[in-house]
């Protein structure tokens, strides 16, 4: 073993190895940076050889807590060490899920009040597309049961620069050319209009039009923030429609932008919401459609909907623990308070440098544009200075870090981020 490594993590095996064994033994689907990461704690990840990394991507907003919060990682060793972590045939109740369900239900707004005070329910699955696979089923039954429509014609509208995922649904939608090209046939059902351009989708309303889905903030489009308003005409056109309005708050909810959820910026509550990375604490794949329990009951009946590990023990103890640490720490005031501060001081730094086009986000997620459209260049200069980042839509800096990041931690991004944008 090298003796200059400080951390094995999993294995002993040297970084070269590891890269090899990717290149040799798995799809080419990601584009990664050369580094093996071999322990993360709080909002640090470590190589081998001891050096440190500020993320400050956070896994695209699944590490909202830190890496290994100890109070959601405890409760799975627990969950693990009691014997009752284990995936169970649906079949039979589990008191993890029961207990998951109650307490994310309640987690939300009572969705679609015009349905009535009926309280919420959802329906877990594992990662985040799986449950906007549901909602769009949800969507377009809703469409064929409540609104007459004739099974085949339902439309959802979506919106240009989306990202819902990868799914063949979920890319059939996509404005990204590389997402879908040769995947076809693409699923059809779907038409997508300008982001925050209310007359587009007004326009693109008809007798098959039975829903809406949207990213309150786009995170892979380009971390764009709709115009003010945006949120809640889509609200008063779903109302005039009778439309399903489905928020996918996977990225921007639990948090992320400064509320509980980001929908709450502009004071409305959608029909449905889709949860997902951060409802476990990054540590279990675990997602979640929340929706009005008279939406819920009139889709799915016995046999209409499954998943092996969707709502399993041990993702269910994960969510619940996930739920607690988020309302003890109060992490949502954390992003709105901490995410004030950043921005402020990444704005100063767009004063004095030539390459900042523009900053823009909520909280504690924050994108920083350039001009010339190579975020990705500034991404490796700020790696070799200890700060992980990604670009969005190769434009643009993508700012997310763990919300528990703490003053000193953010000066040090700072510092870093004014070394590399201004010249």
């Amino acid at each position: 073993m090298n003796k200059n490594r400080y951390f094995s993590g999993f294995s002993t095996e040297n970084d070269k190895t590891i890269f090899n064994l990717e290149k040799n033994y798995g799809a080419h689907h990601y584009a990664r940076i050369n580094l093996v990461v071999r322990h993360a704690k709080g909002c640090w990840l470590t190589d081998e050889k001891g050096n440190k990394y500020l993320d400050c991507l956070a896994a695209y907003s699944a590490a909202n807590p830190g890496h290994h919060h100890p109070t959601i990682t405890n409760a799975i060793m627990d969950a693990l060490i009691g014997n009752y972590a284990s995936v169970l045939s649906n079949v039979v109740f589990t008191d993890p899920l029961g207990i998951f369900l109650s307490k994310i239900a309640k987690f939300a707004p009572q969705m679609a009040p015009r349905f009535g005070p009926c309280g919420n329910k959802a329906l877990p699955k594992n990662g985040g597309v799986e449950s906007v696979e549901t909602a769009i089923k949800v969507m377009r039954y809703f469409g064929f049961k409540h609104k007459g429509i004739k099974d085949g014609n339902q439309e959802i509208i979506v919106f240009n620069e989306n990202f819902h995922g990868r799914t063949i649904s979920a890319v059939s939608f996509s404005s990204s050319k590389k997402y879908k090209q040769g995947f076809g046939p693409l699923t059809p059902g779907f038409v997508s209009v300008e982001f925050g351009n209310l007359e587009q989708v007004k326009k693109a309303i008809n007798k098959n039009t039975c829903g809406i889905l949207v990213e309150p903030m786009q995170g892979e489009g380009g971390m764009n923030v709709p115009p003010e308003g945006f949120l809640k005409g889509l609200r008063t056109l779903s109302d005039a429609h009778d439309l399903l309005l489905v928020c996918d708050e996977i990225q921007v909810g639990m948090g992320r932008t400064g509320e509980k959820f980001c929908f709450e910026h502009e004071n409305i509550v959608p029909d449905g919401v889709i949860l997902g990375k951060a409802l476990s604490g990054g540590l279990v794949p675990l997602s979640v459609f929340i929706t009005n329990t008279k939406i819920m009951d009139m889709v799915f009946s016995k046999g209409s909907e499954g998943s092996t590990f969707g709502g399993y023990p041990l993702a269910c103890v994960a969510g619940t623990a996930a739920l607690k640490v988020f309302e003890e720490e109060k992490l949502a005031e954390q992003a709105a308070r901490k995410g004030k501060i950043l921005r402020e001081k990444i704005e100063k730094i767009a004063e004095k440098s030539v390459h900042v086009k523009e900053v823009r986000g909520k909280g504690l997620f924050i994108g920083i544009e350039v001009k010339n459209g190579n975020a990705m260049d500034f991404c490796r200069k700020l790696l070799k200075l200890g700060v992980i980042v990604n670009d969005s839509h190769g434009h643009t800096i993508r700012i997310s870090p763990p919300l528990v990041i703490n003053e000193e931690e953010m000066d040090f991004m700072v510092k870093q981020l004014e070394a590399v944008l201004v010249d």
